[in-house]
């Protein structure tokens, strides 16, 4: 007589419950491993966004820390101005922060910091024109590079320790009219404000409708240790510079709109 032997195995419902969860399983640590990649080049990215902006803030800080007037006739000038919704200031200075490369230069280089757009990626940069040949027009000349590249916005703020103007110099030709008696918004102003905007790199856009989110901001104060020696030449002068002035804030007014244009 033969005896029955038992088999031990799964069903086709076990094998099908066994395979479900398994897929299950490699879905969430498939998302999870996605998730992660996705935060690791989010920070990246913000990483080189903080690191251009803390290049370039560096930069314009030194520069504006060595800062003197242009000339006898032309000062400082900082103009508001804007690229379609952009804030796309622009300011014009000379600096002590130069050293000389060729014959016949010195310590002193005209220098401008501007936003433009950037012709082969399409997006806007902040620009250093500088000029080691200061000349009878100091809102041209010289060479120019790109310091840092994707801003929305570059907004520069002047104080002569009171108030914070958007305009510094006699851009317009009627500041003038327009400033208090207890202000100075000529000669070097006593600090700058400088704020840099950025675009998102996380941005995310669709076909339908593209998320905007919050530009990331970096600001700092700069604090010129010359101005007060210019407030003083600048009040005992002021009578006689109006002419002058004028014709300055004209140069400015252009010089940021061929600036703008790239």
């Amino acid at each position: 007589m033969t005896q029955r032997q038992s088999r031990a195995g799964f069903t086709i419902l076990e094998l099908i419950l066994a395979s479900s969860v398994m897929v299950f399983i490699l879905s969430g640590a498939y998302l999870c491993l996605q998730a992660g990649l996705r935060s690791k080049k989010s920070v990246e990215s913000r990483m080189d966004v903080a690191q251009g902006a803390r290049v370039a803030l560096a930069l314009i800080r030194a520069d504006l820390e060595a800062a003197c007037r242009l000339s006898e006739d032309f000062e400082f000038v900082g103009m508001d101005r804007k690229e379609g919704e952009l804030e796309a200031d622009n300011v014009d200075f000379a600096t002590h922060r130069w050293t000389p490369e060729a014959p016949g230069q010195g310590d002193l280089c005209e220098i401008s910091y501007y936003l433009d757009r950037n012709r082969e990626t399409g997006k806007f940069s902040l620009w250093r024109r500088r000029d080691p040949s200061p000349d009878d027009d100091p809102f041209a000349g010289g060479s120019r590079e790109e310091i840092v590249s994707g801003l929305s916005g570059l907004r520069f703020e002047y104080t002569e320790g009171l108030f914070w103007y958007d305009n510094w110099g006699d851009v317009s030709g009627s500041s003038r009219g327009r400033a208090s008696g207890f202000s100075r918004t000529r000669g070097l102003p006593d600090a700058v404000r400088v704020t840099l905007s950025f675009a998102d790199p996380d941005e995310v856009v669709s076909k339908d409708k593209k998320a905007e989110s919050p530009p990331l901001t970096y600001q700092t104060v700069v604090y010129l240790p010359l101005a007060a020696r210019s407030s003083k030449t600048s009040s005992s002068s002021d009578t006689g510079s109006g002419g002058s002035s004028g014709d300055s804030g004209g140069q400015a007014k252009g010089q940021g709109n061929s600036q703008g244009g790239g």
